[in-house]
């Protein structure tokens, strides 16, 4: 095990969580699983095994384990149900316990980065922790008052200006400092993961942009001052841009990221071209953090079904972070 792994996080124990995760740290290397460890239950581990039907051995964060065994940092929360796919106050309580542990670890040094599974949000809040997903939730546990979220895959990068809100609400956050702030942010990491000049396109918020103030004068008022801020600043940054067109060019090679201005403005491309391979960044935080972009799947968990393929992707997406640590 390297002194500083790559942590993750397990989700809701009554997701998918477990068993994706078992299936890819089983489809890497020995080597490579040594890169790793798993914050979660390890009895949940250990069932996800069974209806995957894995031979992958477990062992305790710290300790020696067999060869090629995965280390399990095992996280101890009372009243788990004990079975897959339902709706559980413990499950919650286990999910936020794994990622406030996540985060400790990053902080004191002891790991370098986290990969996270899906969590529910209702179990979450009915355990008494209202927050609107992963990325807030880090918000708070590391002190960080903004946050991005970033949908990060091979032909199709996406930067959202606001997520988990009314779209009446995300219209009212797309002013022009906010919008500054998001292609800033884009372009420093881009910047971090290797881009020399990350080209970067702003969507518009209404039909046509606005179409000079027919549907609206959002695009005009709110958005365009935001992106000639960014060029003076040297950024190559164009927009608004429609938003029914611009996915389409950036997915044909013609821009590196795209700024979506909503959450299903941003979502829905990426998830209809990569909806497999996509991964969720989050942005703006001390620390780093990616995640499959998919739920907990209640309907399908534990019958060995939940595919893993996402899951690679993250950590993939983690590894690049890890090298690139000193970048931030």
């Amino acid at each position: 095990m390297s002194i500083s792994p790559v942590v993750i996080t397990m989700g809701d124990p009554s997701g998918v969580g477990a068993e994706v995760t078992v299936k890819a740290m089983a489809a890497l290397s020995a080597d490579q699983r040594a890169q790793y460890a798993v914050i979660g239950d390890m009895g949940t581990l250990e069932r996800a095994k069974k209806v995957c039907g894995l031979d992958l051995p477990l062992h305790a964060y710290g300790t020696e384990g067999a060869e090629g065994s995965l280390a399990v940092i095992h996280v101890d929360v009372e009243g788990l149900p004990g079975e897959f796919g339902v709706l559980s106050p413990a499950c919650g309580e286990a999910s936020f316990r794994f990622i406030k542990k996540a985060v400790d670890m990053v902080g004191a040094g002891e790991a370098a980065c986290i990969v996270t599974a899906p969590i529910n949000k209702a179990a979450l809040n009915t355990a008494g922790h209202h927050y609107d997903g992963h990325t807030g939730m880090l918000a708070h546990l590391t002190g960080s008052k903004n946050s991005w979220m970033l949908l990060a895959s091979e032909t199709l990068n996406v930067l959202h200006v606001s997520t988990h809100v009314s779209l009446k609400t995300a219209i009212n956050r797309a002013t022009p400092n906010r919008i500054l702030e998001t292609i800033r942010m884009g372009y420093k990491h881009f910047k971090r993961m290797g881009y020399e000049n990350p080209r970067i396109a702003v969507a518009g918020i209404n039909p046509h942009c606005g179409e000079g103030g027919l549907f609206g004068n959002e695009d005009d008022d709110q958005i365009l001052p935001g992106i000639q801020m960014a060029q003076k600043e040297g950024i190559d940054v164009v927009g608004p841009i429609p938003a029914d067109t611009v996915y389409y060019r950036a997915h044909m090679g013609a821009f590196d990221l795209v700024i979506a201005q909503y959450h299903d403005q941003g979502h829905i491309p990426i998830k209809i071209i990569e909806f497999d391979s996509a991964v969720n960044v989050s942005l703006g935080l001390p620390i780093d953090r990616c995640s499959v972009d998919h739920g907990t799947a209640f309907d399908i968990a534990g019958t060995g079904k939940a595919n893993h393929v996402n899951m690679l992707s993250a950590l993939n997406y983690a590894s690049k972070l890890a090298a690139t640590k000193e970048n931030r």
